[in-house]
Parts: structure tokens; C-alpha cells; sequence
């Protein structure tokens, strides 16, 4: 949302499902929000983006899914409630905490949906249990954000330096090593001025140490192999997006074997805003249609 973008009732008063904390197999505890949608309807896992949470990332589209899925709604490690944890943040470790939520919670197959550093997480849910997938919706994401050697280098010089200070926010908004392609993403650590209170809260919450990892493990993410991805996908692609350009998303989608596109003409703040729920939810659609029809034939 930009600083000067009319705020809705919507997004001033959500209606947020209700969440719990849940358990993990190996340690800790982690936070998911859910609606239960229709009895027997498939379940979506939402994966939410860098500096986000469930409930900020996902509030547009939550009512739009419950009527034809099962919801879920993590906030990674880190992020609001997620898990707390002293080992460095790795993305890896959030595709582990995805599959470890959906074993708690008795649900064998999920879409996972990614949006921004969710889809890193959601593609490697797919690479490290491929059991538990049965499908894909990368959005406004890419197999690997830091495309050239120079930028990589910067980037991850700029989060190095981020963790260890106290101005963790402002260091990140303004620090003029990081590229400017990437600076829209890191313009979230404080929010917008207009900023909802119940947004604010949720900003509030975060670890700031871990969030920064979590910049640094962005830049260091490249998937060599996203071409290897099996089940049914959809890429919901931002046309105007300056954090993420709209060339990475569309390589990922002609990377990834008769992948879906779906458009938004947005930037990369889409989510926030009431038009990002009919692309998301027709790309989950066509990824729950596309893995029904594979259920069947096999």
C-alpha cells in the first residue's frame, strides 16, 4: 500500500479468522489462523511475505477461499506470533514448520500458496515433502530474488549489518548500499504512515534479529531446481512490481511445466488491497481443479 493510497473499512477493521498456537514435533510452538470452509474441502496453506504475517499478507482474500476451502495461515519464524527460536533463520527451516503444522493439525495434503518469501518457502515445502503437496500458487515471487552478482553481494552485506544493529527499520528503509530494486520490500519494516492499528500490532511483534535473517536468507535463495516442480501450479504475477520484477516471476512460471499465469496490475504491495482476491483465489481454483483431475487419472 503506498503512503498516499486510500485505506478501506476493510483493511481497518479485517475480519481476522480466529488463531492458535500449535505445537511442533521438533520444538516450540508456531501460530496458524484457520477457517474450516466447507466439510471435505481441499486445504490451503497461506505462506506469507517478508516482514509480514498471516493475518497482514492474507486479510483481503481469507473470506473469498473459506467459501470453497479448508484455510490455514502461518506466521513464519520470526514474523508476529511465529515461532521464536535462537538458531539463525533459514527458509528451510519454514518449509519443516509448514509440514510439521499440517501433521499436527491431521491434514495430509495441502496448495500451498506463497507470496513473496513464501514462495521460496511453498517451493521447498514441495522439494523437502512432497507427500504433503498437492499443489502450487507462487505470487509475486520468484526462484531466486538477486539475479546479479553485484546486487546479491550488496544485499547481503546491507542484512549482514542490519542484524547487528539497534535501528534495525530505519538502517533497512534507508541504507544506500541496498539496490534500489529492492528497497519497495524492505519499505515494509515500519509500514506505510496510515498504517491500520491492528496492522501495527501485528509489525510490533516481530523479532526484528530473525526478520533480518530472513532478508539475508531471500538474497542467498537461488532453486536450480524449479524446473524438477511435478504438481499443479499457478503463478500470479504483479505487472508492476519494483521489489520483484515482473521478468524473474515470468521466468519462474516458464521454468515450471504447464504453470498457470494469472495477472494482477499491481506492484508488490498487491495483497493489501480488495482486487488481489479474484487473481489469487481463480489461481487456486485452477491449481485445485488440475490436481483433482490427477487424483483421478491415477
Amino acid at each position: 500500500m503506498s503512503p498516499g493510497a486510500t485505506i478501506t473499512q476493510a483493511a481497518l477493521h479485517p475480519h481476522l479468522p480466529r488463531g492458535r498456537y500449535v505445537p511442533l514435533a521438533s520444538g516450540g510452538r508456531t501460530f496458524v489462523r484457520e477457517i474450516d470452509g466447507p466439510p471435505g474441502a481441499p486445504t490451503v496453506m497461506l505462506l506469507h511475505g517478508w516482514m509480514a504475517s498471516g493475518a497482514l499478507n492474507w486479510f483481503q482474500v481469507f473470506n473469498d477461499l473459506a467459501t470453497k476451502y479448508h484455510v490455514l495461515a502461518i506466521d513464519h519464524r520470526g514474523h508476529a506470533r511465529g515461532l521464536r527460536t535462537r538458531r539463525r533463520f533459514r527458509l528451510a527451516d519454514c518449509a519443516d514448520d509448514v509440514a510439521e503444522t499440517c501433521t499436527a493439525l491431521g491434514v495430509t495434503n495441502t496448495i500451498a500458496v506463497g507470496y513473496s518469501m513464501g514462495g521460496p518457502i511453498a517451493q521447498l515445502f514441495w522439494n523437502r515433502h512432497r507427500s504433503q503437496c498437492q499443489g502450487l500458487v507462487l505470487a509475486a515471487t520468484s526462484a531466486g530474488f538477486m539475479p546479479g552478482v553485484r546486487e546479491r553481494v550488496l544485499f547481503n552485506s546491507a542484512m549482514a549489518a542490519a542484524v547487528s544493529t539497534t535501528r534495525l527499520g530505519q538502517l533497512a528503509k534507508h541504507n544506500p548500499l541496498i539496490p534500489a530494486r529492492v528497497r519497495p520490500i524492505l519499505g515494509q519494516a515500519t509500514g506505510p504512515a496510515a498504517t491500520p492499528s491492528w496492522a501495527a500490532r501485528e509489525f510490533r511483534r516481530h523479532d526484528w534479529r530473525m526478520v533480518f535473517e530472513a532478508g539475508h536468507a531471500i538474497g542467498t535463495y537461488h532453486a536450480d531446481w524449479i524446473s524438477d516442480i511435478d504438481v499443479p501450479t499457478s503463478v500470479v504475477l504483479t505487472t508492476e512490481d519494483t521489489a520483484v520484477p515482473p521478468k524473474l516471476q515470468l521466468r519462474l512460471a516458464n521454468e515450471i511445466s504447464r504453470a498457470s499465469v494469472f495477472e494482477i496490475h499491481d506492484g508488490h504491495i498487491a495483497c493489501a488491497k480488495p482486487a488481489f482476491a479474484d487473481p489469487l483465489v481463480s489461481a487456486v481454483d485452477d491449481v485445485a481443479a488440475r490436481s483433482r483431475i490427477a487424483s483421478t487419472a491415477s
